[in-house]
């Protein structure tokens, strides 16, 4: 991997622990997809991401306290709960990032298998108002962008990961509560499919950091993160 902005270096996978630790209370998010804008094949991100973007997919959930993500997500990808390797576990110990990120699940029905792998650990379910819920998940009672955000600070939980799907990113960037956004740009055209954006939601973004990789495996892969700009700043 190489770094092309805003300087020029090699890079080593342990290097975007640093590149990708954005300091203070913040929400990002975290995307691969095509250069046409699909970010799933059959439902699902994986065939689109190489290694360098599953590099930077651990990274961005190491330097993160809470993960969030739609209840459809967690489905289609048979989510599990966060893990770390011992690189990332090491580095969050020496920045002070203490204990295992909970998944925060948005969803509007409140409804969760029993059996589904995320539940093996931290969950936090985000529903609306008077949605029954199952036992034994601690539950926010709100979907609201700007509520939900300001709920998990309350928690501790300033660093904030959204890794999809568009439906609930369009949502985060209409209300206006995104930071950042880390996307992953697969060399690869695919044509039909869910796209970033699921409807309206314009913003201006400015390129903080793009990484290229060079690797022989999977050449062209771009990994950009783009910093949000609000009309009010």
């Amino acid at each position: 991997m190489r770094l092309l902005h805003p300087e020029v270096r090699d890079l080593v996978p342990e290097d975007l622990l640093d590149l990708y630790d954005l300091p203070g209370p913040h929400l990002r998010a975290g995307f691969v997809a095509s250069v046409d804008g699909v970010v799933a094949v059959d439902g699902r991100s994986a065939s689109l991401g190489g290694p360098a973007d599953k590099a930077v997919f651990r990274a961005l959930r190491a330097v993160s306290d809470a993960v969030i993500v739609g209840a459809g997500t967690v489905h289609a990808e048979d989510y599990g709960p966060v893990q770390y390797g011992e690189g990332a576990r090491t580095w969050r110990q020496a920045h002070g990032r203490a204990g295992q990120p909970p998944v925060v699940i948005v969803s509007r029905r409140g409804q969760l298998d029993p059996d589904a792998k995320v539940l093996q650990g931290p969950v936090i379910l985000a529903v609306p108002e008077g949605v029954a819920t199952p036992q034994g998940v601690e539950v926010i009672r709100t979907t609201d962008p700007l509520m939900l955000r300001r709920s998990l600070h309350d928690r501790g939980l300033s660093r904030l990961l959204c890794e999809g799907g568009p439906s609930l990113l369009t949502s985060l960037l209409a209300a206006g509560v995104v930071d950042e956004l880390c996307l992953t740009t697969s060399p690869s055209l695919v044509g039909a499919g869910p796209r970033l954006l699921s409807g309206a939601a314009a913003a201006r973004l400015a390129l903080r950091s793009l990484v290229v990789d060079d690797d022989d495996d999977d050449p062209g892969v771009l990994l950009a993160r783009w910093s949000v700009i609000r009309s009010d700043s």
